[in-house]
């Protein structure tokens, strides 16, 4: 599969016979999901259709390398995990299928990165190895090539200097956090900056504090004199993301699709305006697995829309996790 054939998708009918291309490909060639579909009884020949292919889930990446094919991996990118958890791991084995993944997923919703500065408060994420969210943000500012970029952890003074100096300047500036790294600035150094750009990433999780995204929002739009907060949805077991400019409402690049899942019967699924479990194709998952049952409540909306609403009770808390009405 040429990942060029992902990344030119514009119709539906093309994502479904690229989807199960790529199905079809990684029930042969990736070991954990074909143990995972014979385990089910699944014969893979009989899928004809997207609406057919089970999805793994995504508590695999914690104990087997989901690899399609034999080429070692480039870089493996690991999720935050709670003490005593283990983290997932997403072994990569072409760095410059998730570039192209990132560069056009985030064109299509902000234009190009060389638009803006581009600086991330990270702490935590930065004190450790394979975060994907760090590998994020350099990649965006390695394209931006401002001299203001840069990364913070728990210096907010200078960080509060360098977002005067830009809003001084007149440039537009994405500031890119952890949602407990962001309401902590924001209370300790207001800004009224109504032009910057605040996406946070999730991450309350090991804080104490347990806020709703309306809670964290309203804190970031009042600290910072911005009307919206933006978002970004990702995984270390995803290659791609989905980003939300008001509202909570997410908007996914076109090689990535939501499906949301029943409850109470896996595999099926249901309808716009129904809550249940988030499901993911991610074509751009081409050398791991690209169908991935996550622990995420979710509602699909028009199009190809979702909201996330939190994780499924009992499931294990994700470093991306918010607590949410």
């Amino acid at each position: 599969m040429n990942p060029k054939e992902i990344f030119s998708i514009k119709e539906k009918r093309e994502f479904e016979r690229i989807a199960l291309k790529i199905f079809y490909y990684q029930a042969l060639e990736c070991k954990p999901y074909k143990e995972y579909l014979d385990n089910l009884g699944y014969n893979t020949k009989n899928v004809s259709s997207v609406s057919e292919i089970p999805y793994l889930p995504v508590s695999f990446f914690k104990s087997r390398e989901v690899i399609t094919g034999n080429t070692p991996a480039e870089k493996v990118f690991s999720s935050s995990a709670t003490t005593g958890m283990t983290p997932s791991r997403h072994h990569v084995t072409d760095l410059s299928v998730y570039n192209r993944s990132l560069s056009l997923g985030f064109k299509i919703r902000y234009g190009k990165a060389s638009d803006y500065v581009i600086v991330a408060l990270l702490p935590s994420y930065l004190e450790r190895e394979g975060s994907s969210l760090v590998y994020m943000a350099e990649i965006l500012m390695k394209e931006s090539g401002h001299p203001d970029n840069g990364f913070y952890l728990y210096n907010q003074k200078e960080l509060y200097e360098k977002l005067v100096k830009i809003k001084k300047s007149g440039s537009k500036c994405i500031l890119l956090g952890v949602s407990f790294a962001l309401v902590d600035f924001a209370g300790a150094f207001p800004l009224d900056f109504p032009g910057l750009i605040v996406m946070e990433t999730g991450g309350m999780k090991n804080t104490g504090r347990e806020l709703s995204r309306k809670e964290i929002h309203n804190i970031i739009c009042k600290g910072f004199g911005v009307n919206t907060v933006h978002s970004e949805y990702g995984m270390a077991e995803l290659l791609s993301q989905a980003y939300s400019r008001r509202e909570g409402l997410f908007f996914p690049p076109p090689w990535m699709k939501v499906i949301i899942r029943d409850l109470n019967n896996p595999f099926r699924h249901l309808s716009p305006g129904k809550r249940g479990g988030i499901n993911i194709i991610d074509l751009a998952n081409l050398n791991s697995c690209s169908f991935i049952e996550t622990g995420d409540m979710g509602i699909k909306r028009a199009g190809n829309s979702f909201e996330v609403l939190g994780r499924i009770q009992h499931t294990e808390l994700r470093g991306c996790n918010l607590l949410l009405d």
